[in-house]
């Protein structure tokens, strides 16, 4: 299993949330999440501008398997989003939490950072996952 980045917050459905500490919060999908998904051969992203919740689908990944919701760690507006995976979707694949990330939110409320899980509560839901 590849790093975790331990700057990182998780949801259970393998989005990550960088914090970059100017009420904005960097969003992607994990490294686990890209293994199972395979191949990824097309993203569709949120716009900036546009207004995303907590927990509610807001992005497509779409594999050669499956295609996948991206859950919104966090709420607010999206600021930034990563039009390098329109012609190079499998930048995830290679750099899922680098070049691989998906859009910036500027935060509603950074108190819901807390819900997230840390990451060593992401790796040990992954362990569990193996078992």
């Amino acid at each position: 299993m590849s790093e975790i980045p331990g700057d990182l917050k998780f949801m259970k459905s393998h989005e990550w949330a960088r914090v970059e500490g100017d009420g904005k919060v960097t969003v992607g999908i994990s490294d686990h999440a890209q293994g199972l998904l395979g191949d990824l051969v097309y993203v569709d992203l949120p716009e900036v501008g546009d207004r995303v919740e907590a927990g509610n689908a807001c992005a497509v990944v779409e594999s050669v398997k499956a295609a996948s919701d991206v859950y919104a760690p966090i709420s607010g507006t999206v600021v930034a989003v990563n039009s390098a995976l329109a012609d190079k979707p499998e930048t995830i694949n290679e750099d899922a939490y680098g070049e691989g990330w998906l859009f910036v939110v500027e935060v509603d409320d950074a108190d819901q950072l807390n819900d997230l899980l840390a990451p060593d509560d992401y790796a040990e839901l992954l362990e569990d996952d193996d078992h």
